[in-house]
């Protein structure tokens, strides 16, 4: 009996790691995770905010030497590759994101383990360094850009959706986070999403989008969700 199977690739190579990248934008920039350089910057920016960890697997550091407890495990992870986000040109260390699960020989990636300071969050600066990696994953031959969160970390959710991440579904009962349930919702971009969704985020970023006063005039979700395979229910 014939069964229909997937496409054939047979050729397909595995692809690099995304270690020692310098990723530079018109707005962003993102450089590895360098502890002793970045810890300093990043409290400055996060120090008192809290609800910054709501949703990641650590409880609020309390302290800078808790923050770069946190920081020195994320660096010491040999499979994850931990990127900070900064106004391109400037030294000031504003958040970080991670390629957090590499699948070289899949040709799969996410961007995971987000933390972004209140002076970064619903800038282009935190847009462009999102743009920057999805398109080198996708330049670099990955198939595969996941996003997953919380299920109930709404926010998230919707940073998905306006970055051109199609709704996969959820994971029930997935992870036991700080004595807590999470459920997972998964969401990707894939190879064939990327060149239409890469026009999107372009039209988003170029100049002439943005007013004298900084201010957009077409929003990035108004792009991306016609491109999007599936969308979340509870945004909907």
């Amino acid at each position: 009996m014939d069964r229909v199977l997937g496409a054939k690739l047979p050729d397909f190579p595995p692809v690099v790691e995304p270690r020692g990248l310098h990723l530079v934008g018109t707005w962003a920039e993102l450089r590895p995770l360098d502890v002793a350089r970045d810890a300093p910057r990043l409290w400055a920016q996060m120090a008192g905010a809290d609800w910054l960890w709501d949703y990641l697997f650590e409880p609020a550091p309390q302290s800078e030497a808790e923050f770069t407890c946190i920081l020195s495990e994320l660096a010491a992870k040999d499979d994850k590759f931990a990127y900070v986000i900064r106004v391109k040109g400037d030294e000031a260390s504003l958040g970080y994101a991670c390629f957090w699960t590499t699948v070289p020989a899949m040709g799969s990636n996410e961007i995971g383990n987000v933390n972004l300071s209140p002076a970064v969050q619903r800038t282009p600066v935190a847009t462009e360094a999102f743009f920057l990696m999805n398109d080198w994953v996708f330049q670099n031959g990955y198939r595969r850009m996941e996003w997953k969160c919380n299920a109930l970390n709404a926010p998230s959710r919707r940073a998905a959706e306006r970055l051109g991440f199609s709704f996969e579904g959820m994971f029930r009962n997935h992870l036991v986070v700080k004595g807590r349930n999470r459920d997972t919702a998964w969401f990707a971009i894939t190879d064939a999403d990327w060149p239409a969704l890469r026009d999107a985020y372009l039209t988003w970023l170029s100049p002439e989008n943005f007013d004298a006063e900084g201010h957009q005039k077409q929003s990035l979700s108004s792009l991306t969700r016609p491109l999007l395979y599936a969308t979340d229910p509870m945004l909907r």
